[in-house]
């Protein structure tokens, strides 16, 4: 049998990870605030601990999949936290989503311990946990890293390393969360607009499906995004312009607001009062890079 793992945190993420781990051969000890959702877990030879201390073993590796900034920092640092009791050679492996300043703090505290914290956020909804298929942003030190390894590949399909700053993984994970909420509000405004104007949503997200979501379109725009190469027209800024604003017009005719619209054209005015109308559209991506204050040749 593999080494001793604690997992703290068996909420719909938390329990079929769990699930995988104990199933990789690994000797699984648990926590969760709600004790009885371990039930499963001991019925196939998990032990349940009463406090986050209790599930780790001195030199270990131990797992937290929380909800928030204030659980992990519990679990962590307050009364009946495992850092002390991880100790030297000990290493946590977060795969929750939280701040990078909490990140930051906790790895900083590991190392005044002589433990390490890794960063292993993932990408998947509680199907992709219990199938084992999650994408895991990992960063930190490099050693515990490869010590996690085995841990991690009985959790997810692929693992992405994003370097030894331990804030990275939870950086990364956040702008692809980011990505994800801008996506569904896209996709709320998208349907409802045609819905709004006589077409079904159904029939709406078939037709996307089958055209350009089923494309090399959204791979391309974010090539272009990512190289900063706006200066060759594909499709004009100038005519997204014209575009969004049909777009808005047909909005105020069905009563229905727009707001991600509202903001795509107010980034299409502006790219055009600076020029920049024959570029490409994604050149609407240097406004943003502007507003962040990235100087930019």
């Amino acid at each position: 049998m593999a080494e001793t793992v604690g997992f703290v945190g068996l909420g719909s993420m938390g329990l079929p990870m769990a699930r995988r781990v104990l199933a990789a051969d690994f000797a699984l000890r648990v926590y969760n605030r709600t004790a009885d959702k371990a039930a499963e877990l001991l019925a196939q030879g998990a032990q349940a601990v009463a406090t986050p201390a209790e599930a780790v073993v001195p030199g270990g590796i131990v797992v937290t999949m929380l909800a928030n900034d204030a659980a992990l920092e519990a679990v962590t640092l307050g009364e009946g936290g495992f850092l002390a009791a991880l100790g030297p050679g000990g290493v946590h492996v977060s795969m929750s989503t939280v701040s990078p300043s909490l990140a930051r703090r906790l790895a900083d505290a590991h190392r005044a311990h002589g433990s390490h914290y890794v960063a292993a956020p993932v990408l998947g909804r509680p199907p992709a946990a219990a199938a084992g298929k999650l994408f895991i942003l990992l960063s930190g030190p490099e050693p515990a890293k490869d010590r996690v390894r085995p841990l991690l590949a009985a959790m997810g399909q692929a693992t992405h390393d994003l370097g030894d700053d331990p804030t990275q993984g939870h950086i990364a994970k956040l702008a692809a969360n980011f990505m994800i909420l801008a996506l569904t509000e896209v996709y709320a405004e998208t349907l409802t607009f045609a819905e709004k104007n006589g077409v079904g949503r159904q029939a709406m997200m078939q037709l996307l499906t089958g055209t350009i979501l089923n494309a090399p379109l959204f791979h391309l725009y974010g090539e272009l995004l990512a190289k900063e190469d706006y200066a060759t027209p594909g499709f004009r800024l100038a005519l997204g312009l014209k575009d969004i604003e049909l777009i808005l017009a047909a909005g105020v005719a069905a009563q229905m607001p727009l707001p991600a619209a509202d903001l795509v054209h107010n980034r299409l005015l502006t790219a055009m009062a600076k020029g920049r109308g024959e570029w490409d559209l994604t050149g609407l991506g240097l406004g943003v890079s502007e507003d962040a204050g990235l100087q930019r040749g």
